[in-house]
């Protein structure tokens, strides 16, 4: 198996419920966030609200990650379709 080189989690600010956060996440969960988020017509900061309102007892970014996975291997099943 191959190494995937890994690069480290970067920091973006977004806005919940009126205050500002950081958010760290790898850059290539950051690009399929965007990707998403364009592809639903949403700023980043709008689906991360999402996201944030639908975690129940999960760290934000965690759910981030979690949403990106969910949302990629739903896109590949339903192109399987």
């Amino acid at each position: 198996m191959t190494a995937v080189p890994q690069q480290r989690p970067a920091k973006h600010s977004v806005t919940l419920r009126g205050h500002r956060t950081s958010i760290s996440l790898e850059p290539e969960f950051w690009q399929e966030l965007r990707n998403i988020a364009t592809m639903r017509k949403q700023t980043i900061n709008g689906l991360v609200i999402e996201i944030d309102e639908a975690r129940i007892d999960i760290g934000l970014a965690s759910a981030i990650r979690v949403f990106v996975l969910n949302t990629l291997k739903s896109e590949r099943i339903n192109s399987v379709l």
